[in-house]
């Protein structure tokens, strides 16, 4: 029996994958993407806490004031989480780095305060966002992911730019074939878009 399509992770990359192909849009993408989800969570440190940890002694009396258990923590704790289960190794990687991104978004959204914080992210997701949009139209010639698929574009993005890394740099598979079977399925997934486009305009 195959794994539930939530954590198919050949499915996922292929769709991800389908829509970054031309490798300007790829390196675009790994510039923009951590930075988008970074400053994402600049903003969520001034959502309501969970509960106080100021008292509890868990955290050192130093860092009470920025580490929070609000939407931040844990949509980064979710996400960790979620990448382990797709593929231990990386996945591994990828949930420390949104805890550390986590971590250093608090402290820097403690330190400039809602009024500052805001202004910050808000220039940064613009030109993130601009970029990754501009990559998509004039390199890639195709709509983001998002467009077709919303919370699976999020939700992967990071993961997605993170494994494209880790194969190019270091030849990473999370198992021996996984780069050719996903490879087949992007081919055939853009053979597919294209072939729809060609229909729309004959």
């Amino acid at each position: 029996m195959g794994k539930p399509r939530l954590l198919d992770l050949e499915n996922h990359f292929a769709f991800y994958g389908a829509y970054h192909s031309n490798p300007i849009n790829i390196l675009i993408h790994t510039l923009f993407v951590w930075p988008i989800f970074f400053t994402s969570l600049i903003l969520f440190y001034f959502t309501p806490a969970f509960c106080d940890l100021s008292q509890s002694g868990i955290v050192p009396s130093g860092f009470n004031y920025a580490l929070v258990l609000n939407y931040g923590s844990a949509f980064s704790i979710f996400l960790g989480l979620f990448y382990v289960v797709l593929d231990k190794k990386a996945g591994s990687l990828a949930a420390l780095l949104c805890l550390a991104c986590w971590v250093g978004a608090s402290f820097i959204a403690a330190k400039l305060g809602y009024s500052l914080a805001w202004k910050v992210v808000l220039v940064s997701q613009l030109l993130c966002w601009t970029g990754q949009f501009l990559g998509h139209g004039i390199f890639e010639k195709r709509a983001p992911a998002l467009l077709d698929n919303l919370v699976q574009a999020l939700l992967m993005a990071p993961f997605f730019v993170l494994l494209e890394v880790l194969q190019s740099l270091f030849g990473y598979e999370p198992y021996p074939g996984f780069q050719m079977r996903v490879n087949a399925k992007i081919k055939a997934e853009i053979k597919e878009w294209q072939d729809k486009k060609l229909k729309k305009v004959s």
